[in-house]
């Protein structure tokens, strides 16, 4: 009796929780129509604080923020949308605008063509995808055996053995992606840059010299963590220690 209780209050919490959500983003919706920007901000501000993350939420986080003009905040947002919805054009366009108003312009280093192709393949899904993919060849390999094993004529054991050949081999090629895809997933540890100037440092000291500078809305990779300082790379290869609170980290879920 006491789990069956337990059961309809997780219940009727979750079904409370996804209304409440829904409420606020249509109020959240309504004001940025209203070009009530700020409030509209409060609003999606109060569903992540409910647990709800989206690539919705985040993505109208961005606008709302670029509507306002602030740059670093919009291209946070629309940063944190990208990584739950990668493919997103809609996203990339907003975060290409939001980007040509920094100030730092930073070159990408040079890919080789095989690089590329490797990162478009397996860039073509996320991890979980990759996962999921493999399960489902994994199914129709089973299928295609199961067939092959109760078929009496030659050719269609011959298709269903060539088809579970090959249903087992894509689904090894996907449990190879995902494992890839999470490989630099969690090696790649993005953050943007919310101080208006940062001094980088070639040490994780006040005292060192300065390499470089960067501004608001830059994007960086964090590489290592020091005390009160985190060494961060450009998209061009420079390298350098920063003051963690002059960065937000973007896999902050």
């Amino acid at each position: 009796m006491f789990k069956k209780l337990t059961t309809l209050i997780i219940l009727f919490t979750a079904v409370l929780c996804a209304a409440q959500n829904n409420q606020l983003f249509e109020q959240a919706t309504e004001a940025y129509n209203a070009g009530e920007y700020e409030k509209a901000i409060s609003y999606y501000e109060n569903i992540l604080t409910n647990e709800k993350h989206s690539a919705a939420v985040y993505y109208n986080l961005g606008n709302s923020y670029y509507k306002l003009n602030n740059i670093a905040e919009s291209i946070y947002y629309y940063e944190k949308a990208l990584l739950l919805s990668p493919n997103d054009k809609e996203i990339k366009t907003n975060l290409s605008y939001a980007q040509n108003m920094t100030i730092d312009a930073i070159d990408t280093m040079p890919e080789t063509g095989l690089s590329r192709l490797y990162k478009n393949i397996t860039g073509k899904l996320t991890f979980d995808q990759w996962a999921y993919t493999a399960i489902g060849f994994m199914l129709l390999f089973v299928l295609f055996y199961i067939l092959f094993y109760y078929s009496n004529f030659s050719t269609r054991k011959r298709f269903t053995f060539i088809g579970s050949i090959v249903a087992l081999f894509l689904c090894i090629i996907s449990i190879l992606f995902a494992y890839i895809q999470r490989n630099d997933f969690d090696q790649y540890q993005p953050a943007i840059i919310f101080a208006e100037e940062s001094v980088i440092k070639s040490e994780p000291n006040d005292t060192s010299a300065q390499v470089f500078l960067i501004h608001a809305g830059t994007k960086v990779n964090v590489l290592d963590q020091l005390d009160s300082w985190k060494k961060i790379k450009l998209a061009d290869g420079k390298t350098g220690w920063i003051q963690k609170e002059e960065l937000k980290m973007l896999k902050d879920f």
